[in-house]
């Protein structure tokens, strides 16, 4: 006999703190973007466009993190190691707070990285767990509009920590942040792998797990096509707070515009959870690449050539808008696909597709960052490269069944 499935907690709750701990990352970055000109001028005056690392050197650290955190959630169960995860993030906070120079900085947020893969990918996991296929996209879906909400609020929360406290107290409410969600987990949440169902954490079971993993076409595609996404997605993050201070003179204003471009971009996400029953998963994200890579391209050419002057200001959020709204209606989607016929490694299949999407996309981010050159037009012409070339790969995307 099979081990008993896990009990569930009612949908409204799973849906809001599989969304809070989701929501991890998005305000381990987002809280930072008012601190980045405080932190050139701190650590790194002669070369403000460093400051940028301070978001990268954290995807970095997630990306690697997530290589690992989903296999041991297979042998040890998915709740030991959210706690693991959640202690080398907290002990990460801590030494970004006192750092004295950017390089212990970029390492302590590294660390911080490692950290936040812990609940990032077994949450992820534990989806997969109670649901697959459609059901399990509708509910990552539901998930992201409370992940996208963050973004809205996490600059704000920033800004109000720099003013009262410091720019180094951000740090300290990332720890009060992971103290809650991942204390909701651990006394709401049942294990949702029982022992039964744990695969021994030796050499050969994990080898085996791996090449089941990497051998499946879609998990390949959805790969290639999550790192393209997310490469956009961290080049803009590095990019939009320099486009707001720099270009358009905005920076005082800038947590406020950043929290209106998440509110305008976050109904994709549950929008996304109602078509994706009706028209499948490859259909969304295909559909949502071609229109990204068509905007971009239309954008790219009003500022190359156009004379936009004040209306530069209101094309480039609509487009900053589209971009946010992208990964509503493609990130859940993707990892449905890659995932739905691994359920029995669920935590490994997370692991490896996290992993090289996040490392992969924070490299391809963090070199469109660095071509920043005092105009928008460096990263808008990157997504339309990049939604192009995700959209091309979604042709061979084997269709969905469920």
């Amino acid at each position: 006999m099979g081990a008993p499935p896990a009990p569930r907690l009612s949908r409204g709750e799973f849906i809001a703190l599989m969304g809070m701990i989701f929501a991890t990352v998005a305000f381990s970055i987002d809280a930072m973007l008012p601190a980045l000109p405080e932190i050139a001028q701190a650590l790194t005056p002669g070369d403000p466009n460093l400051a940028q690392l301070v978001l990268t050197s954290f995807v970095l650290g997630l990306g690697i993190g997530t290589l690992f955190t989903g296999p041991l959630s297979d042998s040890f169960g998915r709740k030991p190691v959210i706690m693991a995860g959640a202690a080398l993030y907290v002990i990460g906070a801590i030494l970004a707070w006192v750092a004295p120079s950017l390089e212990l900085l970029l390492a302590a947020r590294i660390l911080q990285g490692l950290g936040a893969a812990g609940p990032r990918v077994v949450a992820t996991a534990i989806i997969r767990d109670l649901y697959s296929g459609r059901a399990m996209a509708q509910i990552v879906s539901f998930a992201m509009l409370i992940f996208t909400i963050f973004p809205a609020v996490a600059p704000m929360i920033g800004a109000v920590i720099i003013w009262g406290f410091g720019w180094r107290a951000i740090f300290l409410a990332f720890l009060i942040f992971s103290a809650l969600s991942v204390g909701w987990l651990l006394i709401r949440q049942p294990e949702t792998l029982p022992r039964a169902a744990r695969r021994p954490f030796r050499l050969s079971p994990l080898w085996e797990a791996f090449r089941e993993t990497l051998v499946l076409r879609q998990m390949q595609l959805s790969i290639v096509v999550q790192t393209l996404i997310f490469g956009t997605l961290f080049g803009t993050i590095s990019s939009i707070q320099p486009i707001f201070d720099e270009t358009f003179g905005r920076a005082a204003s800038f947590p406020f515009w950043f929290a209106f471009i998440a509110a305008v971009a976050a109904p994709a996400a549950p929008i996304n959870g109602i078509l994706v029953i009706r028209l499948g998963m490859r259909p969304l994200v295909r559909r949502a690449l071609l229109a990204q890579m068509l905007t971009s391209a239309f954008v790219a050419g009003l500022f190359a050539f156009g004379s936009l002057d004040a209306a530069g200001f209101w094309v480039f959020f609509a487009w900053s808008c589209s971009v946010f709204a992208l990964a509503g209606f493609t990130i859940g989607n993707l990892n449905a696909l890659a995932l739905e016929p691994l359920g029995h490694i669920a935590g490994m299949a997370a692991s490896v597709m996290g992993a090289l999407a996040t490392v992969g996309g924070a490299a391809i981010g963090a070199v469109i960052g660095q071509f920043f050159d005092g105009t928008p037009l460096p990263l808008i012409l990157g997504a339309a490269i990049l939604s192009g070339l995700g959209a091309l790969v979604m042709i061979w995307m084997p269709r969905d069944r469920g």
